[in-house]
C-alpha cells in the first residue's frame, strides 16, 4: 500500500461520526485523572461526574438523533451507521447511566474501590455502541472482546464474596469458549470466501457486504454453512440462548446487582443487534439454513427458560432464567425479521420496553439486597409493599411488564413480536411462546405475591434474629429514576404514539 492509498484511507476516517463513543472514552479517562488529582475526601463526587456526563451525552444524542451519518459507511467499511444503530447508541448510554445510578446503592454496601467500576462501565458501553454498528468481522470481534473483557472484571468486582469469584471464573471460561467458537467461524468464512476457485471470491471476506455477495454466489457451500453456525454459536452465548445458556444462573447470582442488570439488558441487546445485522445482511443468502436452526433454538430457549425459572427462590437466578425466556421471544422476532420487515422494529421495540421494566426491577433489588449481594431470596421481599409502598409498586409494574400483563408496555412488546411471527407463518413457535407467557405469569406473580402478601414464617426462637437484610432508604435521584421507568412502562403500554410509529414503520 503506497502513501496515496494510506492517505485516502485516513481521509475516510470520519471521527465526528464517533462523537458519542469518543465522549464516553474521554469521560472514562477523566474519572481516573480526577481520582489522581483530587484529595481522597473528594473522591465521593467522582461518580456524580460520571452520572452527569452520561446524562449530558444522552440528552445530546436525543437532540441530534438524525445525524447526517445515518445510512453511510465510515472507517473504510468497518462501521455502518443506521437509524437502528443510532437507537442502540441511546439504548447503551441510557443503560450505562442506569447501571451507574444503581451502583451508587450497591457499592455503598461494600468496602471496595468505586471509581474503577464506573470507568469500566463507560468503556464497555462505548464498545457496545461500536459492536451494534459493526460492518466488518474485525470490528465486530475487537468490540465484542472489549465488552467481554470488561465484564470479566465487573462480574467478579465484589471479590470478597466467594460466589462472585466463582461467577467471574465461570464467565471467564464460558466467555473464552464462546470467543473461540466465534473466531473459528470467522476464520472459516474468511478462508472460504477468499478461495479463488469459487465464484464471487473476494479478498475482503471479513466485510459484511462482500461476504454477502460471496454467499449469494455460493448458496450451498458446506464450509460456509459450518462457519455461519459457529458464528451463531458465539453470538448465542452472549444472548443466553439454548443450549449456550448454562452460565447464566450462577453468573447472574454471583455478579453485583448493577452488573447483573448490565448483563441482562445491555449485553443481551448488543448480542441481538449483532445477530440482526448478520441474519438480515451478511448471512441473509443462507436463510434456508438460518430459519430452521434459529427456530429450534428459539423454541428450546423459550421452553428451558420458563420451566427452569419455576423452581427458583433466589431472585437473581430467577431474573436470569426468565431472561433466557425473553431471549427466546426476541429470537422468534429475529426469525420473523428474515422474511417480515415489521419484525425488525418489533424486536427493537421489545428491547426498549425490556430495558424499562428490567431496570425498574433491578433498582428495587439493589434496595432490598444486603451486604451479601448474591444472597437475594424471595423471602427477603416479605412485607415490602407494606413497609416501602413505592418499591412495592415499582416492583409490581416492572414484573407485570416482564410477564406481559396488559396494559403495561411488556404486553405491547410481546404482542408486536407475536404479530410478526404470525405474519411470518411461525405457528408452532408462536404456540410455544404463548405457553411460555402463561408459565411466566406463575413465577413473576410469585415474586409479586412475596412483596404484597404476608407469608407464614416460623417464630424466632430466643436469641435468634431476623436474617432478612434491612432495606436501603431510597435516594431521591434513584427514586425519581425508578418512578420515571415505571411511569414510562405504563404510558407505553397504553399509548405508543410516534415512538411506536418510528419502530414499526421503518
Amino acid at each position: 500500500m503506497n502513501i496515496e492509498q494510506l492517505q485516502a484511507a485516513a481521509d475516510a476516517n470520519q471521527w465526528i461520526a464517533l462523537f458519542p463513543e469518543i465522549t464516553l472514552g474521554c469521560l472514562a479517562l477523566g474519572l481516573l485523572v480526577l481520582e489522581i488529582l483530587l484529595p481522597k475526601a473528594q473522591h465521593k463526587f467522582i461518580p456524580v461526574v460520571a452520572i452527569i456526563g452520561q446524562l449530558t451525552l444522552l440528552i445530546c444524542l436525543l437532540f441530534t438523533f438524525n445525524t447526517p451519518y445515518i445510512g453511510t459507511t465510515t472507517f473504510n467499511g468497518l462501521l455502518h451507521h443506521t437509524r437502528y444503530g443510532q437507537f442502540m447508541r441511546v439504548f447503551f448510554v441510557l443503560s450505562s447511566l442506569l447501571v451507574s445510578l444503581i451502583a451508587t446503592v450497591s457499592l455503598a454496601k461494600q468496602k471496595l474501590p468505586r471509581i474503577e467500576f464506573y470507568h469500566i462501565v463507560l468503556v464497555v458501553s462505548a464498545a457496545m455502541m461500536l459492536l451494534a454498528q459493526s460492518n466488518h468481522f474485525v470490528m465486530l470481534f475487537v468490540a465484542l472482546e472489549t465488552v467481554t473483557v470488561g465484564f470479566y472484571i465487573l462480574v467478579s468486582y465484589f471479590r470478597s464474596n466467594p460466589l462472585t469469584l466463582e461467577a467471574g471464573l465461570k464467565y471467564l471460561i464460558m466467555g473464552a469458549l464462546s470467543s473461540g467458537l466465534l473466531l473459528f467461524g470467522i476464520v472459516l468464512l474468511y478462508g472460504v470466501a477468499g478461495n479463488p476457485l469459487l465464484p464471487g471470491h473476494t479478498v475482503s471476506g471479513m466485510s459484511f457486504p462482500e461476504l454477502q455477495k460471496f454467499l449469494t454466489a455460493n448458496p450451498n457451500n458446506f464450509l460456509a454453512s459450518i462457519g455461519i453456525l459457529f458464528v451463531l454459536s458465539g453470538v448465542a452465548f452472549k444472548i443466553g440462548a439454548f443450549p449456550f445458556q448454562i452460565w447464566i444462573p450462577d453468573v447472574y447470582q454471583g455478579a453485583p446487582t448493577p452488573v447483573t442488570a448490565f448483563l441482562a439488558v445491555a449485553s443481551k441487546a448488543a448480542g441481538f443487534a449483532v445477530l440482526l445485522n448478520l441474519v438480515t445482511g451478511a448471512f441473509a443468502p443462507y436463510a434456508t439454513l438460518l430459519v430452521p436452526v434459529l427456530t429450534v433454538m428459539a423454541g428450546a430457549t423459550l421452553i428451558f427458560g420458563n420451566i427452569a425459572a419455576l423452581t427458583q427462590h433466589n431472585v437473581k437466578r430467577l431474573i436470569g432464567l426468565s431472561g433466557v425466556s425473553h431471549a427466546g421471544f426476541l429470537l422468534m422476532g429475529v426469525v420473523a425479521a428474515m422474511t417480515n420487515p415489521f419484525a425488525l422494529g418489533a424486536v427493537y421495540f421489545y428491547l426498549a420496553v425490556y430495558l424499562l421494566a428490567s431496570f425498574a426491577v433491578f433498582g428495587v433489588m439493589a434496595h432490598v439486597a444486603g451486604e451479601n449481594d448474591a444472597d437475594q431470596e424471595l423471602d427477603h421481599y416479605t412485607g415490602l409493599a407494606k413497609e416501602r409502598p413505592f418499591l412495592g409498586l415499582v416492583l409490581a409494574i416492572g414484573l407485570g411488564s416482564l410477564a406481559g400483563i396488559p396494559p403495561l408496555a411488556g404486553f405491547i412488546g410481546k404482542l408486536f413480536i407475536f404479530i410478526a411471527a404470525f405474519q411470518a407463518g411461525l405457528y408452532p413457535l408462536l404456540a410455544i411462546a404463548i405457553a411460555g407467557v402463561v408459565i411466566s405469569i406463575y413465577y413473576y406473580f410469585g415474586w409479586i405475591k412475596a412483596a404484597y402478601f404476608e407469608t407464614w414464617r416460623a417464630p424466632l426462637l430466643e436469641g435468634e434474629t431476623d436474617d432478612r437484610p434491612a432495606r436501603t432508604p431510597v435516594q431521591w435521584s434513584l427514586g425519581i429514576t425508578m418512578g420515571l421507568l415505571a411511569t414510562a412502562t405504563v404510558v407505553l403500554g397504553i399509548y405508543q404514539g410516534c415512538l411506536g410509529d418510528w419502530f414499526l414503520n421503518r
